[in-house]
């Protein structure tokens, strides 16, 4: 179909996106909306003029999306057909919508949902066997445990940022400077990026409860990109025995639009073949895997755009009903608008890292920039950028600016 809207079809935002965000017009309040196009469609006068179907009252008043993704998947399907007739060309209600209608020019994309949990998982062979590599050179790249589950850390998602926010450099402990001495304190020297996917759960399951990976559909709302930001030497001198902490939880930035998993579904393909075969909570009986386009691109203060690596979601070893499956399997409850990510993606090939620890092999390799600078890890002023399609789909982007370090 076609919409009505100027620029909308072929733009990846077309009718057959409608990816769900929040904007805030001026200094006014968050509100709920679509986005169609270079436009934003408002959608709480649409649902208080009935055109949105029977929905609660005031479910898409704002400032987030968690009452919305409370309602579950099917007020999401009917919310979303009534938009595709709002918006397709030759609709007898263009004009009521039309009124709603806000250039993003005009707005400010603000984070969409209120994060009560966000997990970061481990889900990609190729970055795993990668880090291993680099991190633990003479043992086996892989941990037992990576192949039989999808390995993951509860995250802090009170530093859960949406595209645009900038990025303080962190502070901690840095590894000695020497073996067997005192650790060093001060800003990292190793900040890095990782290429993420993350999906946006619905209404969840009750304490004690688990989630099967055939129910994924029904608990499963969207998808947005994400980069878990991460200081490589802190991280690496606090992580043993039980994991990150302090080198991942100072940020993480997300998408601003939830592109619907509806609309990616043509998108879905058979996922990698695991070896040896999941357990049974693990074992998925339809094509999880998703075929989306990735890429990373850095800019340095004042410079111009250099793409410093391309790579496929499809690629990854742990599918997200998976992910969720096992996140719920021991009965902890997931709640409308917890964020769950894949961890880094990667492919085979240099080019396909998703993070510049892999890219530059610990900082061995430095990328050459356009203009000739060199980067081993990031520097203060620098921008990265990671952007996203699926077919005809836009997945959008999320940017983030390196600000120095606190005083």
């Amino acid at each position: 179909m076609e919409s009505w809207v100027d620029g909308a079809d072929g733009s990846g935002f077309g009718l057959e996106n409608l990816p769900f965000g929040a904007v805030a017009l001026g200094d006014g309040p968050a509100r709920p909306a679509v986005r169609i196009g270079e436009h934003a469609l408002i959608l709480e006068p649409l649902a208080e003029a009935g055109l949105l179907g029977e929905l609660p009252a005031g479910v898409l008043a704002g400032p987030v999306l968690n009452p919305f993704l409370a309602l579950g998947r099917p007020a999401w399907r009917a919310t979303r057909a009534r938009l595709t007739e709002l918006l397709r060309a030759g609709s007898p209600e263009r004009e009521a919508a039309a009124a709603a209608l806000v250039p993003l020019a005009q707005v400010e994309t603000r984070l969409p949902l209120a994060i009560g949990d966000y997990v970061d998982f481990y889900s990609s062979i190729e970055h795993a066997s990668n880090v291993g590599r680099i991190f633990r050179p003479d043992a086996e790249p892989l941990l037992p445990n990576w192949r039989y589950l999808p390995v993951g850390y509860h995250g802090r998602a009170s530093s859960v940022v949406v595209s645009g926010t900038p990025v303080r450099r962190p502070r901690g402990q840095l590894p000695p400077a020497e073996a067997g001495g005192a650790p060093r304190f001060g800003p990292t020297e190793r900040l890095d990026i990782e290429l993420e996917l993350g999906f946006v759960t619905g209404p969840g399951n009750a304490l004690g409860a688990s989630i099967a990976t055939s129910a994924a559909r029904e608990h499963i709302f969207g998808f947005v990109l994400v980069n878990d930001w991460s200081a490589r030497d802190i991280q690496r001198w606090e992580y043993v025995p039980l994991g990150p902490f302090l080198g991942k939880s100072f940020a993480t930035s997300i998408s601003p639009w939830i592109v619907p998993l509806e609309a990616l579904e043509p998108q879905r393909v058979p996922a990698r073949e695991q070896d040896p075969a999941p357990l049974p909570y693990l074992r998925t009986e339809e094509d999880w895997a998703l075929d989306a386009e990735l890429e990373v691109v850095l800019v340095s203060d004042g410079g111009e755009e250099t793409v410093v690596a391309r790579t496929n979601a499809r690629g990854l070893y742990w599918t997200a009903p998976q992910q969720l499956a096992h996140a719920t399997v021991n009965g902890t409850n997931v709640r409308p608008g917890d964020l769950y990510a894949s961890g880094t993606i990667s492919g085979p090939e240099p080019g396909s890292f998703g993070s510049l620890l892999e890219l530059t092999w610990g900082g061995r390799d430095p990328l050459e920039l356009a203009g000739g600078e060199q980067r081993a890890f990031l520097a203060d002023g620098d921008t990265v950028i990671l952007r996203g399609t699926a077919g005809a789909i836009s997945l959008g982007e999320v940017r983030g600016r390196i600000e120095p370090s606190e005083a």
